[in-house]
């Protein structure tokens, strides 16, 4: 037991003290020691030795780096390891990637507390009975695995070993999940026998940055019996991805006169690469601004935050004295923070100037002309301003405002937005006659505020002089229309209306004469120097050219002016209705069967006159003689009558005379004759009539009558 114990305390201190008299044994390359144990202080220094690593490629350690999987720590090319800054609290265990001209190998470095460490010691040292007497367990050791990406070949390459020391003859190691047996499949397998992982190909941190393996113990039938323990495998990021500028288009803006340190704008750029690692620490720094004026250093760029400020004084960033307002900086991102080994991306920042309103607008000159003829409206002047501000905004645009001299509302100003000239218009016809000249202040401003420190002056004030000229206008009618009510039929010669003109144009004092424009039915003349309207026909109520009892007839009043110059007045006439229309009646013919009885035929009557000339109508036989004395008319109502046939017609024609009488005053009466036709009727509806076919017509509008009186 003894000699047992001491096999095991060998085999400890063989972990922990480098290899003596290794320059005595035959060169084994890579690290002279696969881990190393550290007894963590209350702090690293910053600087300070922590342990020497030994590695030997067995060809003097050409172009040898170590890679460090903690960044708080880093080896130098001679083997030493320190922290780059002090530190308190650091993980259990760090792993060290040693890679030279001829050899790659990886190394652990344990970290405990000192107790920690005795404790472990002492667990070693129990006494021999109580050693010699506890069941060994086996165990499988599956330290974390570090494998820097984008090896080269040849593969497949070790990359480490899972250790059980006891486990029995005849048995084999097994690996398994994400990477072997897994999708992505085949990255790594294990040497059975021997327990050696290896990786069978190039590996891509930015893929996948680990890997989670299954390592277990197998019978010679494949059977599990021991395991399984989980096998990390943590891939070394390299500096293979170049920083890039994804959130492009850069363009920010930047107030004209703006304080020195002013932030425009913000660029970043995104690196692949391990950010825990300088290979995506990232420095930024502009490499060209265009233009170059009025100075080549117009800002600068946070080499950290990417942040673009303003280096120039507020006086040199005035946009009216520039020659292009528009920045073009051209941005490079470095990684390993900016030190010549780094890989660069570069991007373009565009920086507007942006316009305030430190100009004011000005008229081109103090006063303007215009002159407009009387009675129209249009546009009679544009004024002219500058402003040196951006004309794409309201610190340009122009807005005019007449502050004087239209009290009445005839002018308005427009801007021009193409050019930014006032429109200055007639709204509202001007009159002469009342006043030939017209002046008016105008004042410019800007839609956009003037910045604080600037305000309006005399320049953005302008009077215009405005001359009306004078315009032979047309005479006028009042009232205009002109309206009267006259009955129809009055005698021909008889005065209508007298028309009244006069010429707006005071100060020419003119002569008007008159004449007809347009009358319809020819039944108006007018006397062309006092404008009297008399009668030449007799106005008709009924004609087709009154409308709604009125008729409208127009009259032109010309003046003495070179050249004359003509009004238009309208006389509307309102006609009173006369009784001057007897009644007439419908239907004018019918056709009967002649062996009915209680035969009636209905009569209707009309009148083109208005009521009261109009009905209710009296309907009467007029004389009969002989036979024809048997016919009867009796009144429905108002408008309608019957006329009752006697029994027993022969087939034959007969004419019923018939008057109808109106209710006017003096009432007309109009005699009628009703032409009567019996017929041979059969039982299948069929007339038998020696009629023409005016009969029929006739026949048709007796039952029309018959369908008339049955809808009142």
């Amino acid at each position: 037991m003894q000699h047992h114990a001491q096999l095991v305390l060998s085999f400890l201190l063989s972990q922990v003290l480098p290899l003596a008299f290794a320059e005595d044994l035959e060169c084994n390359p890579g690290f002279q020691q696969k881990v190393f144990h550290i007894e963590h202080p209350s702090e690293f220094t910053a600087d300070q030795p922590v342990l020497n690593l030994v590695f030997d490629d067995c060809h003097g350690n050409h172009k040898l780096n170590f890679e460090v999987s903690n960044p708080d720590f880093k080896v130098e090319p001679s083997g030493v390891l320190f922290a780059l800054r002090n530190l308190s609290e650091v993980e259990r265990s760090l792993y060290v990637h040693a890679r030279s001209a001829q050899v790659e190998d990886m190394a652990e470095v344990l970290i405990a507390a000192g107790k920690e460490k005795h404790s472990s010691l002492k667990e070693i040292f129990k006494a021999e009975g109580s050693l010699g007497n506890v069941r060994q367990r086996r165990s499988i050791v599956a330290t974390p695995i570090l494998i820097p990406e984008n090896q080269r070949p040849p593969f497949p390459r070790p990359v480490g070993r899972v250790v059980d020391n006891d486990r029995p003859e005849g048995s084999k190691f097994r690996i398994s999940g994400k990477g072997v047996e897994q999708e992505p499949k085949g990255f790594f397998k294990i040497t059975e026998s021997t327990g050696e992982v290896l990786v069978t190909r190039p590996l891509d941190r930015e893929v996948a940055a680990t890997y989670q393996l299954q390592v277990e113990i197998t019978d010679a039938s494949g059977k599990s019996i021991e395991g399984p323990v989980p096998l990390d495998i943590i891939i070394i990021d390299q500096n293979d991805n170049r920083p890039i500028f994804r959130e492009g288009p850069y363009i920010g803006h930047v107030m004209e006169g703006s304080p020195t340190g002013s932030t425009v704008m913000r660029v970043t750029a995104f690196d692949a690469d391990d950010p825990a690692t300088d290979n995506a620490l990232l420095r930024y720094n502009i490499l060209k601004q265009f233009p170059d004026k009025p100075s080549p250093n117009m800002f600068y760029i946070d080499p950290e935050k990417g942040d673009i400020v303003t280096v120039v004084s507020p006086a040199m960033l005035d946009r009216e004295t520039m020659e292009n307002p528009k920045y073009e900086l051209l941005i490079e991102a470095k990684d390993m923070g900016g030190m010549d080994v780094g890989l660069t991306g570069t991007a373009t920042a565009t920086i507007v100037v942006d316009d305030k309103n430190d100009h004011p607008p000005e008229f081109t000159k103090k006063e303007f002309q215009a002159t407009v003829k009387e009675g129209t409206t249009n546009v009679i002047v544009n004024l002219t301003v500058g402003d040196r501000d951006d004309p794409a905004t309201g610190a340009w645009r122009a807005v005019y405002t007449i502050i004087n001299g239209n009290p009445g509302q005839s002018f308005e100003i427009h801007t021009n937005p193409k050019n930014n000239e006032g429109m200055l218009s007639v709204v509202k016809p001007l009159d002469y006659e009342i006043s030939a000249f017209h002046t008016l202040l105008i004042k410019v401003e800007n839609e956009d505020p003037l910045v604080p420190d600037i305000a309006y002056g005399t320049s953005s004030t302008a009077t215009v002089q405005i001359t009306v000229l004078d315009v032979n206008e047309g005479p006028v009618f009042h009232p205009n229309p002109m309206a009267v009510t006259k009955q129809e039929n009055i005698p021909v010669g008889s005065i209508v209306f007298t028309v009244n003109a006069t010429d707006p144009d005071k100060l020419q004092h003119q002569t008007i004469r008159y004449s007809v424009d347009k009358d319809p039915a020819n039944w108006l003349e007018i006397n062309p120097t006092n404008g009297t309207i008399l009668t030449t026909n007799i106005l008709d109520r009924e004609s087709s050219y009154v409308i709604n009892n009125v008729y409208t007839a127009s009259f032109l009043a010309i003046d003495s002016g070179n050249p004359p110059a003509t009004g238009t007045g309208t006389l509307q006439i309102t006609l009173e209705d006369v009784n001057d229309n007897a009644p007439s009646i419908y239907p004018m013919m019918a056709m009967v069967c002649e062996d009915l009885k209680d035969v009636k035929v209905i009569l209707g009557a009309l009148d083109k006159d208005l009521h009261p000339n109009t009905e209710p109508f009296k309907f009467e036989l007029s004389k009969q003689s002989g036979q024809e004395k048997v016919w009867k008319i009796t009144r429905i109502n108002n408008t309608h009558a019957q006329v009752i046939l006697p029994q027993n017609l022969k087939k034959s024609h007969y004419n019923i005379p018939i008057s109808v009488t109106d209710s006017g005053t003096p009432p007309l009466t109009n005699n009628i004759e009703l032409k009567m036709q019996v017929c041979s009727c059969t039982k299948y509806s069929k007339m038998d009539c020696s009629a023409s076919s005016t009969l029929h017509i006739s026949m048709a509008l007796f039952f029309i009558s018959l369908f008339s009186l049955h809808s009142l």
